[in-house]
């Protein structure tokens, strides 16, 4: 029997989602906990997995432009992969199915911006290809919206993809400090 492994996803942590414009709730917050668990995963071998929106001809996001780069503070290492993406489902077009299956992936720690948008689209993909997905409930952001403050969006995200029933894998949502205390099992 082949052994599954755990990856991690940093999803859209870049310098053109956090502007003076597109304030995401606890900023610095998501972004210490990301690095604390990325580090974790580096520690035991796991994929850490940055995936960055490619807006090329777009006039947003064009790839190796300021807005494109990932956050300064966040720590990227030379052993984290780097992928991507080109619409709000990482897995969309992009080389994120095919290297999560050479690395013989079955379960994914989801982070990253924006909450609704990119976070949860690509949670409803990893489902319908089978992965059990682990959401880290203080890992992902997100800005105010019309009608709901970030907070508000983040909240009840959580508990959409907490209550979801899954036809094949499983989708559980836990915070950091879970996640530090369980990983190594």
């Amino acid at each position: 029997m082949i052994h599954k492994k755990k990856a991690m996803l940093i999803i859209d942590m870049q310098k053109g989602s956090f502007t003076d414009n597109t304030s995401r709730f606890d900023t610095d917050g998501v972004v210490a906990r990301i690095n604390q668990l990325s580090s974790i995963f580096r520690a035991l071998n796991l994929p850490v997995i940055f995936i960055q929106h490619d807006g090329t001809g777009t006039g947003q996001f064009e790839k190796s432009s300021t807005e494109w780069e990932n956050l300064d503070e966040l720590i990227v290492k030379q052993t984290d992969i780097l992928i991507d993406k080109y619409a709000n489902d990482v897995f969309y077009k992009s080389k994120l199915q095919h290297k999560l299956e050479s690395l013989n992936v079955n379960e994914l720690f989801i982070t990253g911006c924006a909450t609704d948008f990119c976070v949860e689209s690509t949670i409803q993909s990893a489902l319908t290809k089978d992965y059990n997905i682990t959401v880290i409930a203080d890992a992902h952001t997100t800005g105010d919206r019309p009608h709901l403050k970030a907070e508000q969006v983040i909240e009840h995200y959580n508990w959409v993809w907490q209550n979801m029933i899954p036809t094949k894998g499983k989708v559980d949502v836990k915070t950091t400090k879970k996640i530090k205390s369980n990983i190594y099992i």
